[in-house]
């Protein structure tokens, strides 16, 4: 009955929400309070106050026909003018209403736009270790997903495979920063070098290279590190961001699309993007919501509590043995499994009742994500677990 396009979707479902089955399942047989589950990245830390706040006075104040009706398709006018003079103030540019589209998360907006620009058998490129969703992403509209191997000195991107992959096939890149699942922030250098070969590579081969930036965890830094804003080295750059971990609101599904007038025939573009929001059936961001952001443009989440998640378990686990680059960013470690396979090592970290990723969901092997967007009390009961665990596995 489905699909032959659906079949492998079906037989590979995702190993991220896979662990987060088994973690509801383990926990439902021994108690969720001995269960360490660092599957999923579920914000632990509430959304601020202040959104409770603009959720009830925009249902005591405006008009319900208007909060809960339908507008263009882009989203409200207003809202979008908000989110454009709030980045403006941030980080010195001069967008407009006309370049934001409010979408459903991040990954509505990813989807929007690569309709917008894929034709079938055309390639997006992207780098090792990326978001697992994102070869789906392409697979939707019959692209094909080119992998850049991992840097595993410092997860910073590998330009030189990434020049030499770049073809006549090449529609769009797409970059992910602070990084999922290795928290690496990529450097203002990093970006200038992948401006500069998008740049050379798309007068080579005669049509323009876009880049997509997917940025869920822009607000996520620490250590007073910067997040360099994308669309000042490369004009050809697109923005997908989600108010998912920065306000923590992840089953609201809101965010927005930003596609900056420098962008190559950026009117058709924009239009186009705006069309696919319809036809894919979002229709619109949802309403609520859009109003809530416009009061909670500037609000963020307490970055505190994520740091101290951070700090803890990247301490306890570099002394207990193991080996992983400490996160700028987001609310991820990613660590190098003590074993050859990494799925092994999983499956004896799940003995042990600690649920973690497998690094070849991210299409690195050997590796291991752990999402500390936890409470602080199940990072210092999965201790005691995690040190049983370095002892059975690291010679």
């Amino acid at each position: 009955m489905i699909s032959e396009k659906m079949k492998p979707l079906v037989q590979n479902n995702s190993a991220i929400r896979a662990m987060f089955e088994e973690g509801k399942r383990m926990a439902a047989i021994y108690g969720a309070e001995n269960v360490y589950d660092f599957s999923l990245g579920n914000p632990n830390v509430p959304a601020p106050e202040a959104v409770k706040t603009a959720i009830m006075d925009i249902l005591n104040e405006e008009d319900s026909n208007f909060v809960h009706g339908y507008m263009n398709n882009a989203g409200y006018e207003d809202v979008r003018e908000a989110i454009a003079q709030s980045l403006n103030e941030r980080f010195g540019t001069a967008f407009h209403l006309e370049n934001v589209i409010m979408t459903v998360g991040a990954a509505s907006g990813m989807n929007i736009v690569l309709k917008t620009l894929l034709n079938p058998g055309e390639e997006v490129i992207t780098f090792a270790p990326y978001f697992v969703e994102y070869g789906n992403y392409v697979r939707n509209y019959d692209g094909n997903l080119v992998v850049i191997s991992p840097n595993t000195e410092n997860f910073q991107p590998n330009l030189t495979e990434f020049a030499e992959k770049i073809s006549e096939k090449t529609r769009a890149v797409i970059i992910n920063s602070p990084n999922n699942p290795t928290g690496v922030v990529y450097s203002e250098e990093t970006l200038r070098q992948i401006g500069r070969i998008l740049t050379e590579k798309s007068r080579a081969i005669g049509h323009g290279i876009v880049l997509i930036s997917d940025e869920p965890y822009r607000e996520l830094a620490y250590d007073g590190v910067t997040v360099p804003f994308v669309t000042k080295y490369y004009d050809n750059t697109i923005i997908c961001y989600s108010y998912s971990k920065s306000l923590s609101l992840p089953g609201e599904r809101i965010g927005y699309v930003l596609i900056p007038d420098q962008v190559e025939d950026a009117r058709e573009v924009t239009t186009a993007a705006v069309i696919a929001n319809r036809v894919l059936g979002c229709v619109n961001a949802p309403s609520l919501f859009q109003r809530v952001i416009k009061r909670c443009v500037n609000e963020q989440v307490n970055l505190e509590a994520y740091d101290r998640n951070r700090n803890r378990l990247y301490d306890a686990l570099m002394e207990y043995g193991f080996t992983c680059i400490r996160p700028q960013g987001a609310f991820y470690l990613f660590a190098k499994s003590p074993l050859e396979d990494e799925k092994e090592f999983c499956e004896i970290c799940k003995k042990h009742h600690v649920l973690v990723v497998p690094g070849s969901s991210f299409a690195c092997p050997g590796y291991v994500r752990i999402s500390y967007c936890v409470s602080y009390q199940q990072i210092e009961r999965s201790l005691p677990a995690f040190q049983k665990i370095a002892a059975e596995t690291i010679r």
